[in-house]
């Protein structure tokens, strides 16, 4: 029970997030506010470091922290930000939460948790829901030149994403889950700033309060405090399991964009809440019946 509602919490905080995101783009470059971003959220989590006397990696973990911060943070964001400059920000996020799909393609290989028909319908309820929720008709997908190539690339940023959450459940299952944040942020931050330096010269900042709250939100709570978290769901559960439920995330934004910022939704996205909602039900609704099961066969043994 535990675990359901702190996936809850992640999925309200990295929702809400979206706003945070979209009010950030009116006072920072893209890519610039995704580096301060993360360099705040690493600072943060070092002082927890030092503070809980948390040692640094061992030589043989840096080379996966250092492949993990930067799929899942330096190109995840990188492309992603750069992507609704030219892309519908509808389509960019239909793109990137195609990772619950990616991640259970590749942990059926890599982890053993087989694709089972239960699993492959609830990923398909939840892309078709994903595709309601954000009102995407398929016909705006452009099949050639410079929009296509852009959707690619976010498509190979879901990718990199599953990649890096394959990792982290295969390799990095025990590790200390607020060091390897830490580090991985820090890289993956490190990234996002030279990027930044190189192609957003020129680009100011506008200071005030707004700015500064974004920031605050973005770098505290939803990058140091939620990836721990998220890190933390992925080691307890099973991992499409977790992912699955991460298709939470781009309803909740569409919620907190019509109560907060006063944008419209239609009943259609109504439609592909209750879609995704029963997708992530299905899931969970399996596994604690394959988890009371064996109880039963006991019992019938005797």
């Amino acid at each position: 029970m535990l675990i359901i509602w702190l996936t809850i919490l992640l999925c309200l905080i990295w929702g809400f997030n979206w706003v945070v995101m979209k009010t950030a783009l009116d006072y920072f470059p893209p890519v610039l506010f995704s580096a301060i971003r993360f360099c705040l959220g690493a600072a943060v989590l070092l002082a927890v470091c030092y503070y809980k006397r948390i040692p640094l990696p061992k030589k043989g973990d840096w080379k996966w922290y250092a492949l993990c911060g930067l799929l899942q943070t330096a190109y995840v964001f990188t492309i992603n930000q750069q992507a609704l400059q030219y892309i519908d920000a509808g389509i960019t996020s239909l793109l990137s939460f195609t990772m619950p799909f990616w991640f259970a393609f590749l942990a059926h290989f890599f982890l053993g948790e087989r694709l089972t028909a239960i699993k492959i319908t609830a990923l398909f309820l939840g892309i078709i829901g994903l595709f309601f929720v954000l009102e995407i008709n398929p016909l705006q997908f452009e099949w050639s030149g410079f929009a296509f190539i852009t959707q690619l690339l976010v498509l190979s940023g879901s990718v990199a994403w599953a990649i890096s959450n394959i990792i982290v459940k295969k390799i990095l299952q025990h590790h200390n889950k607020i060091q390897f944040t830490t580090y991985q942020m820090a890289i993956g931050a490190a990234g996002l700033l030279g990027y930044s330096l190189l192609f957003e010269r020129g680009e100011s900042i506008q200071w005030g309060t707004p700015a500064v709250l974004s920031l605050l939100f973005a770098g505290v709570v939803a990058s140091a405090f939620a990836f721990v978290l998220w890190f933390y769901l992925l080691e307890k559960g099973e991992g499409g399991k977790a992912s699955l439920s991460l298709l939470l995330v781009p309803m909740i934004g569409v919620l907190c964009g019509w109560l907060l910022l006063g944008e419209s939704i239609h009943l259609i996205s109504i439609v592909g809440m209750v879609l995704i909602l029963i997708g992530i039900g299905l899931v969970n609704i399996n596994e604690t019946q394959r988890l009371r099961s064996p109880f039963k066969l006991k019992k019938k043994a005797m």
